[in-house]
């Protein structure tokens, strides 16, 4: 359940009392664990995975109704204003419009009230102040790309940093602001999920933006040329469900380089990542053993080659630094043999998407056939990236639906959508997630993510009241059935501080 789906008047789902309600919904629910999409900025496309930072945090998501309470806002300063007419529907465009002009009167009330607060928490955060000089910048070239900026600010010419490090002293605390307020909310609310028993499992994209602090604060990290222009991008080769493949474009690491100073930026961006999830998701997990590679400028994925990744040494390198962590590895897509082992070197969880197990276009389906699963491995109905299991059923191809409804003995009296979240509930699968969307019964209206496509994506809301009493038991007495209910109860109360980095 993405935090942006939560029903809230503002436009959006944000980090207040929406998500902890949900919470609560949670665990009397039975659940322990809520997982998220990332928290990053979003950029063009309005995707999590294409953010302007893996660092930094969605100013979207933060609570109006909170910064209120602590006087940082008054009721008029946003509650007049229209942030959408459909409450199911994101209108980011709205947002952008909007947001920010109610969070710099926010930001200012902050600098004047706990100026000192303000400045530990940027001397704890290495990465913010190129994000929000990167961020000062754009707004200065009217959102233009950093590979569109004028040569002494594109290649970061010490001198040129400085003097606009000087000029746009005062956009430069508002971004820093922005950040204060949004880790402030989220360490709240990421402590109170703990205390009722609920982890938080985040989603780390393996890739990130060309057009981000990131890649523009350190391009030595990335294959680039001699002017900072990417030499090839990321993606995915063609297969039986696009022709074209996928072009997502995003800068590849160069692995030669990471290696010599021992993955160091890798250490510091999943150590990062467990300041603010419990558990972590890598995305594209198979690009460690091997990654596709396409010329830069080409108009889709078709002409890309194989390059090897860093393989088992990297995770050797990140467990060495960072000690074991809880991490799950997203491993769908096209496998080989060497995909496979170096998951089972890692000890990771993979992935078992039950939509998967009946796509005719995959000869590898029987993968993903409950009664194959491995007790390892974390088993979904289906992901962001997919059709809702009513969505799948009115618009997979007829045999294959046919298929499933025998193979798993769908009842439309039961209802088909928990007919096939039953059987991952029933797997051996040491963890079963499904989509909030499938337990609220919703067809293709309720997808969040078509992937190879713009536009329509990431805007799925749920309506007020969605996460009803009556859900709560159903989806509680599922998990008795099942023997999924939390162990250790979800009373258990986490004596967690603040995390200092928050």
């Amino acid at each position: 359940m993405p935090v942006t789906a939560l029903p809230s008047r503002w436009g959006i789902g944000t980090m207040g009392e929406c998500a902890r309600e949900f919470v609560r919904f949670l665990r009397s629910a039975g659940q322990t664990y809520w997982q998220i999409l990332p928290l990053n900025p979003t950029s063009y496309g309005d995707s999590p995975y294409q953010s302007f930072s893996s660092f930094a945090g969605n100013p979207y998501l933060i609570d109006l109704d909170e910064l209120a309470a602590q006087g940082l806002l008054q009721a008029d300063e946003y509650q007049d204003l229209n942030w959408g007419e459909n409450a199911t529907c994101i209108d980011y465009g709205l947002l952008y419009r909007q947001r920010f002009s109610v969070l710099k009167k926010a930001v200012d009330r902050l600098q004047k009230r706990i100026p000192n607060e303000l400045e530990e928490f940027c001397a704890t955060q290495p990465w913010l102040e190129n994000y929000a000089l990167f961020m000062a910048l754009k707004d200065r070239f009217g959102g233009a790309p950093w590979s569109r900026w004028p040569a002494p600010l594109k290649m970061r010419q010490p001198q040129a940093i400085q003097q606009a490090m000087q000029e746009l002293n005062n956009e430069v605390r508002f971004w820093q602001g922005v950040q204060f307020l949004f880790f402030r909310q989220w360490s709240a609310l990421k402590q109170y999920a703990n205390r009722h028993g609920v982890q938080i499992v985040g989603d780390l994209p393996i890739y990130v933006a060309e057009d981000s602090a990131d890649v523009w604060a350190e391009p030595c990290q990335f294959q680039l040329d001699e002017q900072c222009n990417p030499i090839e991008v990321a993606g995915c080769p063609p297969d039986g469900f696009s022709e074209d493949g996928q072009l997502w474009g995003n800068p590849l690491f160069d692995w030669d380089k990471m290696k010599q100073d021992g993955f160091a930026w890798w250490i510091r961006r999943i150590e990062y990542q467990f300041h603010l999830y419990d558990v972590l998701r890598i995305d594209h997990f198979r690009a460690f053993d091997a990654y596709y590679a396409i010329p830069a400028g080409a108009k889709d994925a078709k002409n890309g080659r194989w390059r090897t990744g860093p393989g088992i040494e990297f995770f050797h390198t990140i467990e060495a630094a960072l000690g074991r962590r809880n991490i799950i590895a997203e491993d769908l897509g096209f496998l080989t043999e060497s995909v496979h082992k170096l998951l089972k070197d890692t000890g990771y969880p993979g992935m078992k998407v039950l939509e998967f197990a009946f796509d005719s276009r995959d000869g590898g389906g029987s993968l993903y056939l409950p009664h194959n699963y491995p007790t390892n491995c974390i088993a979904y109905v289906g992901t962001h990236d997919n059709e809702t299991a009513l969505g799948w059923l009115a618009t997979a191809d007829a045999g294959d639906v046919a298929l499933a409804r025998e193979y798993l003995h769908l009842d439309p009296v039961e209802g088909e959508h928990w007919g096939m979240m039953r059987a991952i509930w029933a797997s051996v699968a040491d963890r079963a997630i499904v989509q909030m969307q499938d337990l609220l019964g919703l067809g293709s209206e309720g997808r969040i993510n078509t992937p190879s496509t713009l536009g329509g994506n990431w805007q799925w809301r749920a309506l007020p009241n969605f996460a009803s009493p009556a859900l709560a038991a159903r989806i509680h007495r599922q998990m008795q059935l099942y023997g999924r209910l939390p162990v250790p109860p979800s009373t258990t109360v986490s004596n967690e501080e603040v995390d200092p980095c928050l």
